[in-house]
C-alpha cells in the first residue's frame, strides 16, 4: 500500500509517519510539507514544498499515484504561521494535493483532519452535535476547516473514493503548537464565568492513531474524534493553579491583545471555545475506528504537567521551497 501523507513535517503528521512505517502492509510513505519533520522517519520519504508551489505538488502526487492520501496539511492560525498566512495555505495545500489525487488512478481512499470548529457555535446550535449536524462555521478556522471538507468530498466524487473526515476536538499535547495550550498555561487566564460553556479537548497521540486507524475502513463521511468529558474554562484554569481573569464582553479585546503580548495569541476560534464551549458526540468516531480516546480531564491534567516548549511562530512566504 502506497501511502501519501501532507503535512509529514508537523507533529501530528510525523508520528502518523511512524505508525505507517511500523505497518508492514504499508510499503511506500511519501510526505510533503514546508517544515521538515520534527521526528525521526525511517522509511518514509520527504519532500518540503511551499503550499502555494501547486506545480510541485501535482507532480509528486500524480508520480507517487498513491492508494491511500491522508491530509493532515492544515495550518491553524497562530500555530506554526498567521493568522492570514495559515487560511492561504491550508486552502492551498488541500486544492493542489486533493485536486491532483482525484486523477490518480491507484487511490482508493482519502483521509483529512478536520475538526469540529467546523459546526460553529451560533446561538441555538445543537450543544454536543453528531456527524447529521450540517456544519455552520462561526470562526475563521471553521470557515477554513470547512472548505478543505468541500474540496476533498469533491474529490472522492471524482475518483469514485470514500472520504474519510475526521473532526477532531481541539488538540493540545507536550509538543503540538497549540495556541490554546498556551493561552490556558499563562499564569493569569481571562475566562467568562457567567456565560462560558464546557468544551472537550483531545490528546495529541488519541487525534494520530484515529487517522491511522481510519485506513482501510473506507468510512465515507464525517467523524467526530472526541475525548470523553467536558470542563469550562474556568475549571481548566483552577485544574493548573493558574489565577482566573473574569472578563466580559468587549473586554476580551484587551484580553487578547494582553495575551498576544504574553506570546499566547488568542485567535477567534480559541475565544469562541472559552465561551460558547466546544464538544461533539463521539460515539460514532469511537464505533468506527475502534478507539477510546483520553478523557478530556486527563488532557487538561497533562496540560499543566508538561515542560514549557518554545514554539515560535514561523511565516510561510518567507521560507524557500
Amino acid at each position: 500500500m502506497r501511502v501519501l501523507i501532507t503535512g509529514m513535517g508537523g507533529e501530528l503528521g510525523t508520528r502518523v509517519s511512524n505508525l505507517l512505517e511500523a505497518d508492514d502492509s504499508v510499503t511506500e510513505i511519501l510526505g510533503m510539507d514546508l517544515f521538515p519533520p520534527r521526528r525521526r522517519i525511517f522509511r518514509s520519504e520527504f519532500h518540503r514544498v511551499e503550499p502555494t508551489d501547486r506545480r510541485k505538488a501535482v507532480r509528486l502526487v500524480r508520480d507517487f499515484d498513491p492508494e491511500v492520501i491522508l491530509h493532515v496539511g492544515i495550518f491553524e492560525p497562530h500555530s506554526r504561521t498567521n493568522p492570514d498566512e495559515a487560511r492561504r495555505s491550508t486552502a492551498a495545500s488541500a486544492v493542489s494535493v486533493l485536486g491532483a489525487a482525484a486523477k490518480c488512478g491507484s487511490l482508493r481512499q482519502i483521509i483529512v483532519r478536520s475538526g469540529l470548529e467546523v459546526y460553529g457555535r451560533r446561538r441555538g446550535a445543537p450543544t454536543r452535535p453528531d456527524e447529521s449536524v450540517v456544519p455552520d462555521p462561526t470562526s475563521p478556522f471553521g470557515v477554513s476547516l470547512g472548505h478543505v471538507e468541500q474540496v476533498a468530498t469533491e474529490a472522492g466524487q471524482l475518483a469514485g473514493v470514500p472520504v474519510t473526515l475526521m473532526r477532531l476536538a481541539p488538540i493540545v499535547g507536550p509538543s503540538i503548537p497549540s495556541p490554546l495550550g498556551r493561552y490556558l498555561r499563562l499564569p493569569a487566564v481571562g475566562v467568562d464565568p457567567i456565560s462560558e460553556l464546557p468544551f472537550s479537548l483531545l490528546h495529541q497521540e488519541d487525534a494520530c492513531q484515529a487517522m491511522y486507524s481510519a485506513i482501510g475502513r473506507d468510512h465515507d463521511g464525517p467523524l467526530n474524534i472526541v475525548g470523553p468529558g467536558a470542563v469550562t474554562a474556568t475549571q481548566t484554569v483552577l485544574m493548573g493553579r493558574r489565577i482566573p481573569v473574569p472578563v466580559f464582553g468587549p473586554g476580551w479585546i484587551f484580553a487578547a491583545a494582553a495575551s498576544e503580548l504574553l506570546g499566547a495569541p488568542l485567535p477567534p476560534h480559541s475565544r469562541e471555545l472559552l465561551i460558547r464551549g466546544c464538544t461533539a458526540d463521539g460515539t460514532l468516531g469511537s464505533e468506527v475506528l475502534g478507539l477510546e480516546p483520553r478523557s478530556t480531564h486527563e488532557v487538561v491534567e497533562q496540560l499543566y504537567r508538561w515542560e514549557d516548549v518554545a514554539h515560535p511562530i514561523q511565516t510561510v512566504s518567507g521560507a524557500s521551497s
